[in-house]
């Protein structure tokens, strides 16, 4: 079983009495639904729905009551950090980093005492500690991620693309019944009216290219290339384009439709 730390993972502690009840008028998932086995995958947005920040929720009710980690990229948790400040006004809440916890993931039949990653069970376990016994690292964790067709915080374009267009539908960052929270409501009306026309897919790539690589279809724009490790690849496209021959500079682009994916 492999078992990696991911690295370019960090985590914050958000704690007070009115810990969960601050999260829940925030962000995009159901904080009602997190227990110590089930994590949420969700998104803080924009006022016009456009993710800011991604994120991992873990409860921490063990250590402090109604506590929750924040599993987040390392390069974004200072910023995170500052926009929940923000929004804590006079609420009873503590917002501090953890760098002695580390995010880590299992895959390839993991402990059934490991909570599942929410995105998408096929993924693994994904779990916060002080320490584990590793045997692999991020970059055999990304080519598991990429085989999955599965993006990572890198590849959302922040406050540029749709929180629905980073697949948040099918990857079970979205509550549609929990109520209200930053940029609910266009989010609410683009999935009711089925109206995306662009999302992140894995692609299949021939040779390499550099992260936001143009990618076009018979000459036309079509989107860009978020990331790529060897041959894979996560890009942002027009639907419309992804059954059609794709390039990026010199290297041929394919996108590699995944099952937990729904044609349009």
């Amino acid at each position: 079983m492999p078992i990696a730390r991911l690295t370019d993972r960090a985590v914050l502690r958000i704690g007070g009495a009115d810990a969960r009840a601050y999260l829940q008028d925030l962000v995009t998932n159901d904080v009602e639904r997190l227990t110590r086995q089930t994590p949420l995958w969700t998104g803080l947005l924009s006022a016009q729905g456009k993710p800011l920040f991604d994120m991992v929720l873990f409860d921490r009710g063990d250590v402090e009551p109604g506590a929750v980690l924040v599993d987040v990229l390392a390069t974004a948790a200072d910023a995170l950090a500052e926009r929940l400040t923000m929004y804590r006004l006079r609420r009873a809440v503590t917002i501090a980093a953890e760098p002695d916890l580390h995010v880590f993931a299992a895959w390839d039949e993991p402990s059934i005492d490991l909570p599942a990653d929410p995105q998408l069970p096929a993924l693994g376990a994904r779990w916060i500690a002080e320490a584990a016994e590793t045997n692999t690292g991020v970059h055999d964790y990304a080519r598991h991620r990429l085989a999955l067709g599965v993006p990572d915080s890198a590849d959302l374009l922040l406050d540029r693309m749709l929180w629905l267009e980073a697949n948040a539908v099918e990857l079970n960052g979205v509550s549609f019944t929990k109520g209200c929270y930053v940029g609910q409501e266009n989010t609410a009306r683009m999935h009711h009216r089925d109206k995306l026309r662009r999302r992140l897919l894995p692609v299949t790539i021939d040779a390499a290219a550099e992260d936001g690589a143009a990618i076009t279809a018979d000459g036309i724009a079509a989107g860009e290339l978020r990331s790529q490790t060897g041959s894979r690849g996560i890009a942002y496209l027009k639907i419309e384009a992804a059954g059609r021959p794709l390039a990026a500079g010199d290297a041929t682009v394919a996108v590699d439709w995944p099952g937990w994916l729904p044609r349009e």
